[in-house]
């Protein structure tokens, strides 16, 4: 597929780039021939071949959950500087 200069203009408009003249030119001539091969690449017979989300297999590097007991609620709170209603108080930030 071949573009012209209006539909380079065009994409530039869109992508919001200012272009000079000599850009415009370098940029048709480069957008023409990454189509050009894009239309090669759908030439290619893809029947047999079964769709894959990635070319690699992944596996999580994460580790399962696992619950585990917690602090008492007083062991806790005895770290607090002031408490109010089993709560840590703070100051407010926002006001």
């Amino acid at each position: 597929m071949k573009l012209d200069r209006k539909q380079v203009e065009h994409v530039a408009w869109l992508a919001r780039l200012g272009l000079d003249e000599a850009e415009i030119e370098k940029f048709t001539v480069e957008l023409s021939n990454i189509l050009e091969n894009f239309e090669i690449l759908n030439q290619v017979d893809t029947a047999d071949v079964s769709p894959a989300t990635h070319a690699v297999p992944l596996q999580s590097v994460f580790r399962e959950d696992q619950s585990s007991p917690s602090y008492p609620q007083s062991d806790i709170l005895t770290n607090a500087p002031r408490e109010e209603e089993n709560c840590f108080k703070v100051k407010p930030v926002l006001e």
